[in-house]
């Protein structure tokens, strides 16, 4: 009985996927292997409306694309037939135009049906033609010696192009000084996920990585090393392609070139990364088939073997094929740690945000594989994308639900887990210490509550808050005593730890802040800062004070003299606050503008603990700051040397007038105030700190 073509087509895939499937039990276990097998074959709708996907049967009309006589990317597509695809993959293009300035080079290996007269009629496209049939390797480096742009792109003529897919990838060069290659995430026209970047083991075979799990699940958001990417989709400096020489001809036609130009790359120095901020769809099979057997697909095998000729020294080092998957998704990374904190960090809302996005960019940096869950299971969009390029995987709803839940899977993996704040620590810790036996634990105070609660009761008379301030410090005194290693931000509460608890270890982990400069002269600036969100209880005090009294006291100094409250306010503070010269601008997405034109930063904090993230960025850009004695603790900073201090409205009046008419002083506090940030709160000394606590990798 003869078979129909559909069901021939099944035959052939479940062979494709047995042969693909050779060790996966190992590396994913039965549960996982049965669960991969079942996402083959289940029914899924052929196109993801959400992903836009261009028609491969309209009629064709010319059009244009919008592309730049000095490109600053080259993106090579090779062709052989297929026309209706390389159509709308080009649609797609001129869809979603990136930023960057970019050229089209379209070459054309022989096709055998009418791809050259139809792309003729598409402006802004280089159309190159080969004598002879060079296959894929070949038209590749054809197309890149044509090229103009300072990067390639090596994109497949049966992929689509989404929003961001360009200028992500430039964005991994821009932020990764030691990016050699970088691969977008690509994706099937049905939504599944069809590669997250790609692991190579010790005998040469390769594993793509995340196959038809859902795109937007956490291990597959965020930028990271990999062993390669696809050519489907491949970006690389054109210098570096140069002095690789090109995709090795040995491969040719094709198959394993990519692997090996991500093994070329290593060689001088540099890294592959998967890079998901830009996602390609790839229907995958429509360039050569899936059949390992026959056609361009059998030289996949043939290849492998050319390819472990050339890296065998090399591949000693990777893992074995029997590696749990878990394990060998993270084999370039030291360790996995698990950071929890309260809500997700947002630099523009906090200090503590801003703070902990530092101590997770660092984190990456020293080779740890970061995992961040927010308490309240909650993260945006832009949240995931932002924590993604720092290379953390955000743990968050719908795909985790709770901590416990989590740390009974994963637990054992961890080499240590930080809880961030009492609160999450109080929940946690014990927790941390039964399901992660092997994890060293790590408890970030941020600051510490009780002594914010001690001056807060001090300041208001209140023995209902000093009862509970004194509840607040046996608790967070008990916790420091459960952990490993404590965190704090302030010599002064450093010592203060030591004297309660001396044998505890008491890691000074401070703000973290670049230093940015003085970019605008004295004369170039007036008026005034306060940097905080009124949500905080000494911030909303400060507000007030600035409101009531010291605002008017600078405005009889200043007439014309204003303060920016930059942070959010409620609707209701808005109308208690309305003050001549008060302006409440809420969250701001960048304070550069405000604090390249202050005259100096307000800092009238009257209660509270830690170091203040305020003063630490007005500093960083150079801008003097008035403040009270209790906000600059454990900063550093001297009186008329490094700061001005003010205890009363009108001394933080005389403060700002001086300021304003002695421009020598001026001077000397802004020149001050960036040594400050330099000496006490450079990434470099938080990377110290940080490698002090987490102690060696285990092997």
């Amino acid at each position: 009985m003869a078979l129909s073509g559909g069901l021939i087509w099944r035959f052939k895939r479940l062979n494709y996927v047995l042969q693909r499937f050779r060790g996966s039990v190992a590396l994913r276990g039965w549960r996982g292997t049965f669960a991969r097998v079942r996402q083959e074959f289940e029914r899924r709708p052929t196109f993801d409306g959400t992903l836009d996907v261009e028609p491969f049967d309209v009629p064709f009309e010319p059009f244009a694309l919008p592309t730049s006589g000095r490109p600053l990317v080259s993106v090579i597509i090779p062709i052989h037939g297929k026309i209706e695809y390389t159509l709308a993959c080009l649609r797609s293009i001129a869809r979603h135009a990136p930023e960057a300035p970019f050229e089209i080079i379209v070459v054309d290996d022989v096709s055998p049906d009418d791809s050259l007269e139809q792309l003729a009629q598409i402006a802004g496209l280089r159309l190159l033609r080969n004598d002879h049939n060079l296959g894929f390797v070949g038209t590749c480096n054809a197309g890149a010696m044509a090229a103009h742009g300072e990067f390639l792109l090596f994109l497949n003529n049966d992929t689509q192009v989404t929003p961001n897919w360009l200028d992500g990838l430039l964005r991994c060069f821009n932020e990764r000084d030691d990016c050699g290659i970088a691969g977008s995430r690509l994706v099937y026209p049905d939504g599944r996920l069809q590669e997250a970047g790609g692991l190579v083991f010790a005998d040469g075979s390769c594993w793509t990585s995340g196959r038809f799990e859902h795109r937007d699940a956490p291990p597959w958001r965020y930028r990271r090393e990999v062993d390669y990417v696809s050519g489907a989709s491949l970006m690389v400096r054109r210098k570096v392609f140069e002095r690789i020489g090109g995709f090795d001809e040995r491969y040719a036609p094709a198959y394993y070139e990519d692997t090996d130009l991500a093994f070329a790359a290593r060689q001088l120095g540099l890294k592959v990364y998967y890079e998901p901020s830009s996602t390609i769809i790839h229907c995958e099979g429509i360039s050569a088939g899936i059949d390992l057997h026959a056609g361009m697909k059998r030289h996949q095998v043939i290849n492998q073997v050319t390819f472990i000729a050339k890296w065998k020294e090399v591949l000693r080092d990777h893992p074995s094929a029997d590696m749990p998957l878990p394990r060998a998704l993270r084999w370039r990374r030291r360790g996995r740690i698990l950071v929890v904190d309260s809500m997700t960090p947002d630099p523009t809302r906090d200090s503590g945000s801003l703070r902990l996005s530092a101590i997770l960019r660092i984190l990456d940096e020293q080779g740890w594989s970061v995992s961040f869950m927010p308490d309240d299971g909650h993260a945006t969009e832009q949240e995931i994308r932002a924590l993604g390029a720092l290379g953390i995987e955000v743990l968050c709803r719908p795909w985790v639900g709770d901590l416990p839940r989590w740390l009974r899977s994963n637990g054992s993996e961890l080499h240590a887990v930080i809880l961030c704040r009492h609160t999450v620590a109080g929940q946690y810790a014990s927790l941390v210490r039964k399901l992660a036996p092997k994890a060293r634990l790590l408890f970030d105070t941020v600051d510490l509550h009780f002594l914010r609660e001690q001056r807060a009761a001090e300041l208001s008379g209140n023995s209902s808050m000093a009862r509970q301030a004194q509840a607040s410090q046996k608790s967070e005194l008990s916790l420091i005593e459960q952990c490993d290693v404590t965190f704090v931000v302030s010599q002064h509460e450093q010592a203060l730890l030591h004297h309660h608890l001396p044998h505890a270890n008491i890691e000074l982990l401070s703000n973290i802040h670049e230093v940015h400069g003085c970019r605008h002269p004295h004369e170039a600036r007036k008026d005034f800062v306060f940097i905080g969100g009124f949500g905080h209880p000494p911030n909303a005090d400060a507000v007030r004070w600035i409101a009531r009294k010291i605002l008017p006291a600078l405005r009889a100094q200043l007439p014309d003299a204003r303060v920016h409250i930059l942070g959010d306010v409620t609707d209701a503070a808005r109308s208690e606050l309305q003050t001549p010269g008060l302006e409440l601008h809420g969250r701001v997405p960048d304070l550069a503008p405000w604090l390249d034109g202050a005259l100096a930063s307000l800092a009238p904090l009257r209660f509270g603990a830690g170091v203040k993230g305020k003063i630490n960025m007005a500093m960083s850009y150079g801008v003097p700051v008035i403040a009270t004695p209790l906000a600059v603790e454990g900063m550093h900073l001297k009186q008329g040397q490094d700061v001005l201090l003010a205890d009363t409205a009108e001394n933080f009046a005389r403060a700002a007038r001086e300021l304003q008419h002695n421009s020598e002083l001026w001077k000397r506090l802004s020149a001050a105030s960036l040594d400050n940030v330099k000496r006490h709160f450079s990434p470099c000394l938080a990377s110290e700190a940080l490698d002090r606590a987490l102690g060696p990798a285990r092997h």
